[in-house]
Parts: structure tokens; C-alpha cells; sequence
């Protein structure tokens, strides 16, 4: 993840800006030398830590959920999904997506977090992001906590899952 990281947030901020943006990166190369010239190499990491501590309850509950979900559907054979202790493809893979659904919606507020963090230190991040061109107070975050408080402070508490529908349908389909 960490050698990745950067690649990450590079597609972070190419996704985010819009034909309106004051500024356009024009494309990957463009946007990783930009990043290191204008706030330089520690810039390619802003995020890094809600993405590694959203990884211990994703993976946690992931594990915990299939688990369970499979072992109780086994030792009570409901809706005949079970035959002789085993689970059919299909029934596993809806173990598979209940699972990633769930430990994706406890860790979610950590991605918006790390998302939010990459764009901290951009200079036209706040008109990007909002996609009118004009210029807003910039977006700054001392760390991890602030951007939480600022983010519920400001947007409240519902902003932490902005974009969670979308990514369930994602981690339920693939």
C-alpha cells in the first residue's frame, strides 16, 4: 500500500477536477511532478494514515462477518443454502459482499478522511472540489483528527459517509 500510495492520491485529484477547475493537471505524470515541485514528496503520502488504520476494522469485520454469516447459515441450513456442511458458490459470494458491505460502512469515514487529506495542500483544491472554478478558504487540515472535527464541524456527522452508496454497490458487485 505505501509503495502504491502515491499513485492513489495522483488519481485522487485527477478525478476530482472538472473543466471549470482553474487548474487542470494533464495526467498522471504531469500530476505526480507538479505535487513534488509545488509541495513537495511528502505531499504524495497526505492521507496515508486513516487509509492504514481504516485497513485493521475493513479486514477485521470482513474476516468476522463471512465468518459467522457462513458458520450460521451451515449449522442452521436456513433457506436451504447449506448442502452436507457446505455453502454454494453463489451463497458464498453473498457472504463475500454482506461482509465487504459492512466492514467498508465502519471503516468509509476513514477513506473520506484520507480523501479529503490529499487534497489539503492544493492550492485550487477548494474550487476543484466544488467544481464552480471559483476561489473558497482553502482546505487545511493540521492531521488526522482535525480533518474529522473540521469535517463534522462544518458538514456534520453525515459527511463522513458521503459517497457510501455508491461504494457498496461497488464492493458488493466486485
Amino acid at each position: 500500500m505505501s509503495a502504491t500510495y502515491p499513485m492513489d492520491m495522483v488519481r485522487g485529484r485527477l478525478t476530482v477536477q472538472t473543466d471549470s477547475s482553474p487548474y487542470q493537471y494533464r495526467g498522471m505524470f504531469h500530476a505526480l511532478s507538479t505535487v513534488l515541485r509545488q509541495e513537495g514528496p511528502r505531499a504524495l503520502y497526505k492521507g496515508w494514515l486513516p487509509s492504514v488504520i481504516g485497513v485493521i476494522p475493513y479486514v477485521g469485520l470482513n474476516f468476522a462477518v463471512y465468518e459467522s454469516l457462513k458458520d450460521w447459515l451451515i449449522k442452521n441450513k436456513q433457506f436451504g443454502f447449506a448442502e452436507d456442511s457446505e455453502l454454494s458458490v453463489t451463497t458464498r459470494l453473498a457472504c463475500g459482499a454482506a461482509a465487504g458491505t459492512v466492514g467498508q460502512t465502519v471503516a468509509y469515514p476513514l477513506d473520506v478522511i484520507r480523501r479529503r487529506m490529499q487534497m489539503v495542500g492544493w492550492k485550487d483544491a477548494a474550487s476543484v472540489v466544488t467544481g464552480d472554478g471559483r476561489n473558497k478558504a482553502p482546505l487545511e487540515y493540521t492531521g488526522m483528527i482535525d480533518a474529522f472535527r473540521k469535517t463534522v464541524r462544518h458538514e456534520g456527522f453525515g459527511a463522513l459517509y458521503k459517497g457510501l452508496v455508491p461504494n457498496s454497490v461497488k464492493v458488493g458487485i466486485f
